[in-house]
This record gives structure tokens, sequence and C-alpha cells, in this order.
């Protein structure tokens, strides 16, 4: 099967949509831009025409209230942001009108957007665009959000996001948009609510999200290696969130550690965690771990981001505390040279 870029797989999948559906548009700052956020609308605007590949000004709020409105009449927007710092400026929209209509109209109406928001760090984003913010929206009766990790899922995921009735956020990693994955050509769907496990083991789990499960991987390949069996559980999706899965595969290991892509404190990790306790406590033979950022704003300098970011070698460090094991994590972790806010040679630019 042919590999392509994350950010193809998102445009594959909405291009599928647009032609399936003409119900389908899109619209955000910088849409038919050139560079296509990242790659992921490039030449929509050439197919599809003006009037349903739109560019807008600098008005969160006001474009957010432009989809909603459109989607309770007929139509099934996709909203794009470049930051998902950029949607705090139209909260007032997503929480209390998209998330609540269909609810407070008796199910009669519904409001079947989607709304694209990239997070992650590099090149000094610093502060106040290198926020992960999934838990904010996760926490709100009427949305549903998913954060595919590879884009076979990325490509499933967003063609069943916008046929779906409800509002999903949709949230993407910029380091994941040049990884590679075996994908379809063809359209095909990823069910929203299902989590995924990536990776089989019997001695701990790893719960995690979005691009900490590559380094969920990363850890377990490496520590298998010294005959310790990781399982990783990959979400996809955040709210609805399935339990079920998490359970099942905390019963057969009974050790969990929580890998956060965001804060820890009030989190994804946290919700999770508070599932497994409340559920399976009994079967738990070591105390449940969670790894996440640290509890401060996100650091625009190099120099900070090794003792604020967790990797692999954090995430193995605190496997081999928990099962009482001594190895010397630093040797086994290989450097790659590049700093820290770069992920690998593909990664080329904030925009």
């Amino acid at each position: 099967m042919r590999e392509i870029k994350y950010s193809d797989a998102i445009l594959e999948a909405t291009d599928y949509s647009m032609a399936k559906d003409p119900t389908v548009f899109i619209i955000g700052l910088g849409v038919p831009d050139p560079k296509g956020i990242f790659g992921t609308t490039s030449g929509l605007q050439e197919k599809y025409g003006k009037d349903r590949v739109m560019d807008m000004p600098t008005s969160e709020n006001g474009m957010t209230g432009i989809v909603t409105g459109a989607s309770l009449n007929g139509f099934r927007p996709i909203l794009t942001h470049q930051r998902v710092e950029f949607a705090l400026l139209s909260i007032e929209q997503i929480v209390n009108q998209a998330a609540k209509w269909h609810y407070m109209n008796a199910g009669q109406q519904s409001v079947p957007i989607v709304i694209r928001l990239i997070i992650g760090r590099g090149w000094g984003q610093g502060a106040q665009h290198a926020q992960s913010l999934e838990s904010w929206f996760a926490h709100i009766p009427g949305l549903k959000v998913v954060m595919p990790s590879n884009a076979f899922d990325a490509k499933g995921l967003l063609i069943s996001s916008i046929e779906d009735d409800n509002p999903v956020i949709f949230i993407e990693h910029r380091w994941l948009h040049n990884v590679l994955d075996e994908v379809p050509t063809d359209g095909y769907r990823v069910p929203i609510g299902k989590a995924k496990v990536v990776r089989e083991g019997v001695d701990v789990t790893i719960v995690s999200h979005s691009y900490m499960v590559l380094e969920s991987i990363r850890c377990a390949d490496i520590l298998a290696q010294h005959g310790i069996s990781i399982e990783v559980v990959d979400l996809r999706s955040i709210r609805p969130l399935d339990s079920e899965t998490i359970l099942n595969s905390v019963i057969k290991t009974k050790r969990i550690v929580v890998v956060d892509n965001g804060w820890i404190h009030f989190g994804v990790s946290a919700e999770i965690i508070s599932v497994i306790t409340e559920s399976i406590f009994e079967k738990l033979i070591s105390a449940p771990v969670r790894i996440g950022m640290n509890d401060s704003p996100s650091p625009s300098t190099r120099s900070l981001t090794k003792h604020y970011y967790p990797r692999a070698i954090n995430i193995a460090k605190i496997i081999c505390e928990m099962l009482d094991i001594t190895l010397d994590v630093n040797i086994l972790f290989p450097k790659t040279g590049l700093p820290l806010d770069i992920p690998d040679p593909s990664f080329n630019g904030p925009f």
C-alpha cells in the first residue's frame, strides 16, 4: 500500500468529502493560501471554487457563527484554525451555540460542523501558540473531540467527523503533518469514540493520544529489547472516551501510565486515571502514573524545552521505576542531534 503524509491524508479526506457531498465547504484564515495550512488545503479552491473554499478575515468569533448558522441550514462546514489558541476567540459560539443547539431544540436540529485546530510546539512558538487545550473542549457536553496520531486515522476520522451530525473538534499536532503512513486511496471511515491497541504487551499499559503516541511507541520499542513488554493504547478520540478498551488493557497488565499531550492537572490523563480507579481499582498492582507538560506556560527558548516537554526517555524512566528495574535509559535512547523543539528534519516551520 502507498505511503502518504499526515497532511496529505487530511487533504484527501477533505477532497473526498467535498466531491461526495455538495453541502460540504471549508473556510478559515489562510485556507486558499499557497502553503495551504501545512498542505492540508492545497488546490481545493482551484478545484471547487471560491464559493466552497473561502478565505476569512481575522474574525474567529464571526467565522464560527457563519459555520454554525450554515450547518443549521443544511450545510456541513469545515472551519480551520492554524492555531488552537485562535479558537479561544470563538469559545462563546462553540460552547454556547454549536454544542448546545441540538439539546436546546429537543433534538430537532443538529450542528454538523468540523472545527480543525492545530496544536504543537517548535520554532519558539512560546506560551501563546504552543498549548494543548483538548481537555477544555472535551469538558463540554455536545462536543466530540478527536486527535489522530497517524495519517491512516487522520483520513478516516476526518471523513467520519464531516459526516457526523454533531460538532466535532478535530485536533492535529503539527509535528505529525509530515509523518508517513500507509493510507488507502478510497474513502473509508474510522469510528469516532473507538481507541486502538497499537502495540500489545503484558507488563504495563501506556495510554496516550496525538503526537505522544509516537513517543510512547518509541519507548515501548526500546524497552522491548530489554525484556519489558509494553501495551500502547492510542485513544484517537478524547470524547467520547473509549473506556472499555482502556480498562481491558489495564486488567491485563495491571499497571497504567497515561502520557498526556497537555498539562496533567485537570486534563485528559486525570480523567483516564479517574475512570480506571473508579472501575477496576482492585486490579491494579501499582499506583497509576501520569506524564505531561509541566505546570507552567510553554517556554519559547530551546534551553527550557528539555525540562518541559516529556519524551520517550521520560516515559521509560517512569516505567523502570514502576517495575523496579535498573536500566540506564540515557544510554538506551540515542540522541538525534536535532534541537528538542524540532521533531525531525522533515519539519519545515510552524506554518
